[in-house]
């Protein structure tokens, strides 16, 4: 009979691209998954990849296999939910993996509202800049905190639920010290020094399209994924970010923010889940967490037009973080890409 492990490994080698890729991901050394590897080519007799440079690419036979594993792989998984809906209890690990610019105003309050309703209950966050719906499929994580953009087609792989959270619009921030705060439309942008993300990530091409429909091709003096750095350059008067409304946070001193009268660029956010028969109440009670603090987030603090917050610094000298009072959730460091959060 064919291990359901090795089918896993299988699938994830063939994703991957690489058994070095796949071990990693599924936290295994490569000589363990090379082993067990040999172990299911023993079992169908027939050798299941093969070598391509530095990667390797599946025979027909595994390729074949891989067809079956994605189905017998869903199975057990829509068995898992079924056994866990009749449970109807709350299990104890999930992980999610969720964007760096939603760790302040929604995950971290999900989480920290989840530890205090499911104590037993340990999620694992992955901070990453893209949204891994792909990870939904393999089986690396179980809920995804993702977005998408007006201009993108809404299109939802195969086997993936989606629940919206939150229309999240870009502000325009610039200092403190700096004139206006009226709403503006995008055109007036056209002469200013823009701290922007680059045009190949969603959120830089929606940039560019609005930019463009308004009749201009953005400057963008500063390129970078990373909104707190976006927003230090805003706060030290040396640029005009555009950031969404959840990345700001409401108590940072030194900026101005104004939201965009004619073309507003929006971004959706969204839990993604694996589709099946029965709910998981584990996934189920992560994505009601944050669906909870998106809505508490957009009613408790959203920002209005002209917006400003000087507090005890303001303009080049100021600190990010100083608004913050101790002990408030966000007071902590923004994880990065590759580091974990876990909360128990």
């Amino acid at each position: 009979m064919l291990d359901v492990r090795r089918l896993n490994m299988l699938r994830t080698v063939a994703a991957r691209g690489s058994i070095t890729a796949a071990a990693q991901s599924l936290d295994l050394t490569a000589g363990a998954v090379s082993q067990q590897l040999a172990a299911l080519r023993d079992d169908v007799g027939v050798d299941l990849l093969r070598p391509d440079g530095r990667t390797v690419t599946l025979t027909e036979a595994g390729r074949v296999l891989v067809e079956h594993a994605d189905r017998i792989l869903a199975a057990v998984r829509e068995a898992e939910s079924a056994v866990a809906a009749v449970k109807g209890a709350v299990g104890e690990a999930a992980t999610l993996a969720a964007l760096p610019s939603t760790v302040v105003r929604i995950v971290a309050p999900a989480l920290t509202a989840l530890g205090e309703r499911h104590p037993r209950l340990t999620v694992t966050c992955l901070v990453t800049d893209q949204a891994q719906l792909r990870e939904l499929a393999l089986g690396t994580v179980d809920v995804v905190l993702g977005q998408r953009y007006h201009h993108l087609p809404e299109d939802t792989p195969k086997g993936v639920e989606i629940t919206p959270l939150l229309d999240d619009p870009l502000l325009v921030v610039t200092a403190a010290d700096r004139a206006g705060g009226r709403p503006v439309a995008l055109r007036e942008l056209a002469t200013h020094s823009l701290a922007l993300p680059p045009s190949g990530t969603d959120c830089g091409q929606a940039v560019l399209q609005a930019c463009r429909q308004a009749g201009f091709a953005p400057t963008a003096r500063y390129v970078t994924t990373d909104t707190s750095a976006q927003l230090a350059l805003a706060r030290a008067g040396l640029a005009t970010a555009l950031v969404p409304r959840t990345a700001v946070d409401p108590d940072a001193p030194g900026i101005r923010t104004a939201s965009i009268e004619d073309r507003p660029i929006v971004r959706r956010l969204f839990a993604a889940t694996r589709r099946t028969g029965s709910a998981d109440p584990t996934s189920a009670a992560v994505v009601t967490a944050l669906r909870t603090a998106a809505l508490e987030g957009r009613e408790g603090s959203a920002l209005t037009d002209g917006h400003e917050r000087r507090g005890a610094a303001t303009g080049a000298n100021a600190n990010p973080g100083s608004g913050r009072k101790s002990g408030e959730p966000g007071a902590a460091a923004v994880p990065g890409a590759s580091e974990s959060v876990r909360t128990t």
